[in-house]
């Protein structure tokens, strides 16, 4: 299939996508990710193994569009957790170790 990640064309196939990440290890998850065979990549690292294009020449979007339209299952970054209801001071305290004001 042809997609265009960083303005390249690429023609993409899903078993050449299983053959190039086969033995790469993942490195972990902190935002978007593609999950190949049982492992989950971060999609920069998809990205930069399929394209061999450096990883601030394409979006994390691009990867997970191309790789949505060959059948693999793309993560995104949860929705933050609302705020307790507590003040930036209190936060802070909290995070430092102190006990928090009631």
């Amino acid at each position: 299939m042809r997609c265009v990640i960083a303005r390249f064309p690429f023609d993409l196939t899903k078993s050449g996508v299983l053959e190039t990440m086969k033995g790469i290890k993942p490195e972990p998850v902190t935002g978007e990710s593609v999950i190949i065979g049982r492992r989950h990549y971060p999609a920069k690292q998809v990205g930069q193994a399929i394209t061999r294009q450096d990883r601030r020449d394409f979006s994390a979007g691009e990867v997970l569009r191309a790789m949505a339209r060959l059948g693999f299952t793309c993560r995104t970054l949860p929705p933050a957790a609302p705020a307790l209801g507590i003040s930036p001071l209190q936060q802070a305290s909290v995070m430092l170790g102190a006990p928090a004001p009631a």
